[in-house]
């Protein structure tokens, strides 16, 4: 069976991973085996973040490696927090906490006199990046869904900030959806179906 190494530490994600790569018949092998710390997520586009994640992992093991690097853009936040999702978390005793940044999110739309029954529009952006480290290449795909928010957050299905977002033409957060339901409709769905029609053009990069 063909292996990826999947470049986070997030197991949630990992797992979501996963489950796509195995209709690719590829088995996704986990970075926190490899013990290290994940590198500063310095860059200011979704593309190259995946990138720095996608070599730093790769380079390390030495695999074909792949990477996710997605967040939450707020229409009315200037599309915050956006690449810096994951930081938006940390609450002031440095742990990653979503329901401290649901609150924060809500506290600010607030000061712009916008509430939840008023649905927020936002978006969700997945950018993989596949990096072999044999030759440096790289390749990414980006995918994008667009909803709403709601608050308070509904359902513990999903992970992140799944609970507070609603899809448009639909009633339930990611959180409330099953996930192989999910897996069908979400950026990182649409992302993982480019990534798969490319990989069956090349499927040569394994070699």
């Amino acid at each position: 069976m063909k292996k990826i190494l999947i470049a986070t530490n997030n197991n949630g994600k990992f797992i979501e991973i996963a489950k796509l790569l195995e209709s690719l018949d590829i088995q996704a092998l986990p970075a926190s085996n490899l013990n290290l710390i994940e590198p500063e997520e310095s860059a200011e586009t979704f593309a190259e973040n995946a990138f720095i994640k996608a070599k730093f992992y790769g380079d390390n093991a030495k695999i074909l490696s792949l990477a996710d690097d997605s967040g939450l853009c707020i229409n009315d936040l200037e599309n915050a927090p956006g690449v810096h999702s994951a930081r938006y978390a940390i609450d002031e005793n440095g742990n990653k906490n979503f329901t401290f940044a649901f609150e924060k999110i809500f506290a600010e739309l607030k000061q712009k006199n916008i509430f939840s029954k008023q649905k927020p529009s936002a978006f969700f952006i997945c950018n993989l990046c596949l990096y072999n480290p044999k030759n440096n290449f790289r390749i990414n795909f980006e995918g994008r869904v667009d909803g709403f928010l709601t608050y308070p957050p509904l359902g513990n299905k999903g992970f992140g900030y799944d609970p507070i977002f609603i899809k448009n033409g639909m009633n339930q957060t990611f959180a409330e959806i099953d996930a192989v339901f999910k897996h069908q409709i979400s950026h990182r769905a649409e992302a993982f179906l480019q990534l798969e029609n490319w990989l069956k053009k090349n499927y040569n990069i394994f070699d």
